[in-house]
């Protein structure tokens, strides 16, 4: 508990209701109990989650105990925050929110009701969610069963940046959201995860072996070199389809490139990874469209030789590349086709493992 926290319940209350102890300092129990060891958990809750410690999470300030635990957790963290409504929806703690989840941080989102709040105000955003919604979220979302205990899993993720000279480059709109969910929700299940991740602002997930990568090349010199390890291989990044022929190390200036730019095309890493694949090796791959989704990822599951083809459109309002929220479409090598509505990219995760689950259930029986 912060200290703040003992103002409103006492830790002798919470001993009594948990029967376990209450560290509300660092070194706490004679230093038998101190924040390395707390920090070492399947999962670390925050309830209620405070602006307060928002904030120190975001900018990792360790001051206190539950802070300093929180710094040291190399684990899955879940926050539920509460507060007034008007510190909830202020831009800095919707800024921490952000940087909390970009860093793999599962956020509840507060929820609206009556708040122990002064004034007019009595009800709003800013709720905390229930004791038992923040437990079925735990189990749901974050203290998975160990169903991939000990599996390989490379997953690559991002943009690509292919360089035109030193300044200007070829890429595309792709933050690697998708990979990092697929990447936490594999870690989840306790499989050994590789993630080869292109540009991003966004954070991978803590627990796994994160390789950082600009071009084309880079990735597909890095998949093709931890391939042999993995038994799941998914290939969830937006690689570019053509680099610059001829980059120059230089700037060029505005009027030197004419009307065009020459561009040669990249290698197919995903073709790559399918002819070079393992006897029962798991190859996953993603198709982006704007239309014809089903008949596009159809025609690509076959062309590519994969087990698992997950399709999504872009171009919408909600959806595709950056955004939060994603709707795809899976199809396995068995033909079966199954859409999702428009959910989560973590619950898209979800979905997508459970799908590969299956198939390599069947493969070992």
């Amino acid at each position: 508990m912060t200290q703040t926290a003992t103002r409103f319940v006492g830790p002798l209350s919470f001993e009594t209701i948990s029967g376990a102890d209450v560290v509300t300092e660092l070194g706490a129990q004679g230093g038998v109990i101190g924040h390395l060891e707390l920090a070492v958990a399947d999962c670390v809750v925050v309830a209620p989650a405070t602006a307060n410690i928002l904030a120190k999470m975001a900018q990792g300030v360790a001051d206190d105990a539950v802070s300093t635990i929180l710094a040291a957790c190399e684990g899955p963290v879940v926050v539920a925050p509460a507060m007034n409504t008007k510190m909830l929806l202020a831009d800095a703690a919707q800024r921490n929110l952000e940087v909390l989840r970009g860093r793999g941080v599962t956020v509840l989102e507060a929820a609206e009701g009556e708040l122990a709040q002064p004034g007019e105000e009595e009800a709003g955003w800013g709720r905390m969610r229930e004791p038992q919604e923040i437990a079925e979220a735990v189990a749901a979302e974050v203290v998975a069963s160990r169903t991939l205990e000990g599996v390989g899993v490379l997953i690559s993720g991002g943009p690509t940046r292919e360089p035109v000279d030193a300044v200007r480059f070829l890429s595309n709109p792709a933050t690697g959201r998708m990979a990092i969910a697929l990447a936490r929700a594999a870690r989840n299940r306790g499989a050994r995860v590789a993630l080869v991740l292109g540009p991003t602002h966004l954070f991978p997930p803590r627990g796994v072996d994160v390789v950082r990568i600009e071009t084309a090349a880079e990735m597909r010199e890095a998949m093709l070199a931890r391939a042999a390890e993995a038994r799941v291989i998914i290939t969830a990044a937006a690689v570019s389809d053509q680099r610059a022929a001829e980059p120059v190390p230089g700037k060029r200036k505005k009027g030197e490139y004419g009307d065009s730019i020459k561009v040669v095309a990249n290698p197919d890493i995903l073709a790559e990874l399918s002819a070079a694949r393992a006897p029962g090796q798991f190859l996953v791959g993603f198709a982006a469209e704007t239309e014809n989704l089903e008949e596009e990822a159809r025609r690509k599951l076959a062309e590519k030789g994969l087990d698992l083809i997950v399709g999504n459109y872009i171009g919408r309002e909600r959806g595709g590349f950056g955004d939060e929220m994603n709707q795809a479409i899976l199809v396995d090598r068995t033909g079966m086709a199954t859409e999702t509505p428009l959910v989560s990219k973590d619950m898209l995760a979800r979905a997508v493992l459970d799908r590969v689950e299956a198939l390599l259930g069947k493969d070992d029986a």
